[in-house]
Parts: structure tokens; C-alpha cells; sequence
């Protein structure tokens, strides 16, 4: 079996066992392609041959490079992978990534809005036109669910329970979860879907069940997702750059802000793990103040 060969069936195995996404697939590949290109340079093509000291002699052409140290600990991360699927197949005897240690990256307070912003942000969605029902829906649907954007550009009509006030979302890792529906996003999706979407559907000819679409009629994608979001930050009086990634911030963040518990946050989420919810344990400023005035006897 040749080295390709071996990385596609790695591959293959991401998506259908693992039930990861293609982009998380593709950044493997990469990192994978990478490594590869490095051993036809050094003069060792087999993967198989691998030891400690080729992986030394990796790390610091790495380093060489000047990578940040979170794209290194990815690209390790993924090699570890890599070799750990092989070591189980028995194709390997040892997995010579396995002792690599890098140290742990700084955690980075996730960037997300404040009650105010989102305030100013909602009001440049206003309008009556189909494109600003959509818009309106988007943010409600994000900031209210707290969805991934891949998860929001996929959802369909037949996985929202209007009656109930839930949604049926598959998520990452093939997993399912039931997030509730708010009542501003209930409203803003039926008004959507009984108006604007069905104008643009119409006009198009087109016939889906995919609940956001562009201007054609088409499902959206999370690109043209970013793209709405970044029209409307330029509409508002908010001076920064939107990621759909930080309505998901927020949503967390203010739920934890205001009672909740982790666990639930984590539900919501749907992470696989708490540990990867502990980063949204960070308060707000405003946060902090009330938790001051109310519990400090000098305050």
C-alpha cells in the first residue's frame, strides 16, 4: 500500500467512522500533505519508517518556519491521529507522535456582544423586504439557538417543531440534539417562511426544504452566511468584523451570565466534552460589577 493510499483510507475513515465534516477532513489532508512534502525533501518518503528523531527533526523545521504555536500543535495533533489509526490497524509498532508535549496554548476569552451591540445589530435587519426577513430570522435563529454555522446553513423546515418550540439539529460528529425555539426566532422564521422566503422561492422556481436561502432561492452557505453578517455590521454604528461563530459566544455567554449552568450550556452547545464549554465561564464586566455590589459588605 503506497502512502497515498494510506491517507485516503484514513480519510475515509474520518468521515464514515469518526463522522467528521468535509472541512475538517480537508484540514487533516493538509497537514497530512504537508508532512509528506517535508520527508521527499529530507529523503525518507515512508511514512511507516518514522521515529522519534524524524519527528524531532520535524518539530523544529516547524519552529524554523515560524508556525504560531496553535497551527504546530494542530498539525501534530492531526499526525498523532494519523499514526494512532495505523497503530490500530497494525500497521505500526509504535506511534512515534505519541510523546510529543507541546505546551498548552493560551486560552482566549471568546469575543462576543454585549446586550447593547446586539441592540444596534438587530436594527440594521429591519425592513420589509424578503432579504430582511431572512436577515432578521439568521440573527434570531443564532443568537437564540446558539448554533454552528455549518448547523444553520443545513437546517431544514422539517427539523423545527413550531408547535413545541424545538429543533432537531445534527451537529457535529453526527450528533443530534434538540435545542429549544425561541419565541422571537419562532416569529421571525414564520413570518420568513410565509413571506419573504416564499416570494424568492417563487419568483426562482426553486422547491427545497432548506429554511435559509440566498438571493436566488438557493440553500445559503456558511461563506454567504459570514457575507449577511458583515453587510449588516456595515449598516449598523458597530465598528468591527462578524463571524457567526460569535452569536454562538454570545449565546453562551449570557446564558451563563444570567444563571445558567454548565452543564446546560453544554447541552445547548452540544460539546462533546465540558471542558471545551469551561472557556465560556468568563462574565462580563457588568457581570462582575453586579456580583460586587450584591455580595461585598463595602461596596
Amino acid at each position: 500500500m503506497t502512502n497515498e493510499e494510506r491517507i485516503q483510507e484514513f480519510m475515509r475513515y474520518l468521515i464514515t467512522e469518526r463522522g467528521y465534516s468535509v472541512k475538517t477532513k480537508e484540514a487533516y489532508l493538509r497537514d497530512l500533505q504537508d508532512f509528506c512534502d517535508f520527508l521527499k525533501d529530507s529523503g525518507n518518503e515512508e511514512l511507516l519508517t518514522i521515529d522519534h528523531l524524524d519527528v524531532r527533526v520535524y518539530l523544529a523545521y516547524l519552529n524554523d518556519q515560524e508556525y504560531s504555536r496553535n497551527t504546530i500543535s494542530r498539525k501534530i495533533a492531526s499526525l498523532r491521529s494519523f499514526y494512532q489509526y495505523l497503530l490500530r490497524r497494525e500497521q505500526i509498532a509504535e506511534n512515534p507522535f505519541s510523546y510529543v508535549h507541546l505546551k498548552k496554548k493560551k486560552n482566549r476569552l471568546p469575543r462576543f456582544f454585549y446586550e447593547k451591540e446586539l441592540d444596534v445589530l438587530f436594527q440594521s435587519a429591519e425592513g420589509d423586504k424578503p432579504l430582511d426577513q431572512r436577515n432578521r430570522a439568521l440573527l434570531e435563529v443564532l443568537y437564540g439557538a446558539g448554533l454552528r454555522v455549518s448547523e444553520c446553513a443545513n437546517l431544514t423546515f422539517s427539523v423545527i417543531d413550531f408547535d413545541n418550540s424545538v429543533m432537531l439539529i445534527h451537529g457535529k460528529g453526527n450528533k443530534d440534539r434538540y435545542v429549544p425555539l425561541g419565541s422571537y426566532a419562532a416569529d421571525a422564521l414564520q413570518e420568513y417562511r410565509l413571506d419573504g422566503r416564499k416570494k424568492i422561492m417563487e419568483h426562482f422556481g426553486k422547491d427545497h426544504d432548506s429554511v435559509f436561502i440566498n438571493h436566488r432561492g438557493e440553500q445559503i452557505t456558511p461563506t454567504g452566511i459570514e457575507y449577511v453578517l458583515n453587510q449588516l455590521i456595515k449598516k449598523s454604528s458597530l465598528n468591527s468584523t462578524i463571524h457567526p461563530h460569535m452569536l454562538r459566544h454570545t449565546f453562551a455567554t449570557h446564558l451563563l451570565n444570567n444563571g445558567a449552568d454548565l452543564r446546560t450550556v453544554q447541552e445547548l452547545l452540544g460539546h462533546a466534552n465540558l471542558s471545551t464549554t469551561q472557556i465560556y465561564t468568563h462574565v462580563t464586566k457588568e457581570s462582575l460589577q453586579k456580583s460586587y455590589r450584591s455580595f461585598h459588605p463595602r461596596a
